[in-house]
């Protein structure tokens, strides 16, 4: 089975999936440093809570006491760690230039930026590489090596940034890669929640006849 026919069968079963979701660029990077170890749903009331205050804005969170920004983001769990996250990329936002200084970089140059920040990890930096400055780059996440191990397409045992070559190159044909990550990343998501999970559900699977792991 191959990577563009796993792609069709989830697009089959769930179609588009609209990710991500935020009305702005910054908002789209607010929730990628908020998601980490919790559901979207925990993050959109964190957002909620920063746009009543006014302060969905990188400088409004790098001035705000931790102890405030944290009471504002605690729907997302962690609320200190990610307090101080947040605030290190805000800050590294502004004095970066922002959105349109940042947007000027080339991708390898940008992803390494992000990665020197404090607290931004390989997904967090590829989901904002990808849904908030569009760059052609594969997030890899826990449900992506759950999935394709099961598959047998890879063994699970592969580093971030192997997982994340080995899609880009077998997907990098396409006329339009970042509409095709962006919604393939988000269709495994979709997947893993409804069938593929911890415990899989395999009987509601739509990738069940060409996957070894139900017969182990």
């Amino acid at each position: 089975m191959t990577l563009r026919q796993v792609y069709a069968a989830l697009y089959r079963a769930y179609g588009p999936q609209h990710w991500w979701p935020g009305e702005t660029p910054f908002e789209v990077m607010v929730g990628a440093v908020l998601t980490q170890n919790t559901a979207w749903s925990n993050v959109e009331k964190a957002i909620d809570n920063l746009k009543a205050h006014d302060a969905l804005d990188p400088a409004v969170i790098t001035h705000t006491p931790a102890v405030t920004l944290a009471a504002w983001l605690k729907p997302s769990g962690y609320f200190n760690i990610k307090a101080r996250r947040l605030k290190n990329f805000c800050a590294w936002y502004l004095a970066a230039g922002g959105l349109a200084s940042l947007q000027k970089l080339e991708t390898p140059v940008l992803r390494r930026a992000l990665l020197a920040v404090n607290g931004i990890g390989p997904e967090t930096a590829d989901d904002i590489l990808l849904y908030a400055f569009e760059r052609p780059v594969f997030v890899i996440d826990a449900y992506t090596r759950r999935l394709f191990s099961r598959l047998q397409l890879v063994t699970g045992e592969e580093t971030y940034e192997e997982l994340r070559h080995y899609f880009e190159q077998g997907l990098g044909r396409s006329a339009d890669k970042v509409a095709l990550f962006n919604e393939y990343h988000a269709l495994i998501v979709a997947h893993a929640k409804q069938a593929c999970r911890t415990r899989p559900l395999c009987d509601v699977c739509c990738l069940r006849r060409r996957c070894s792991y139900p017969t182990g």
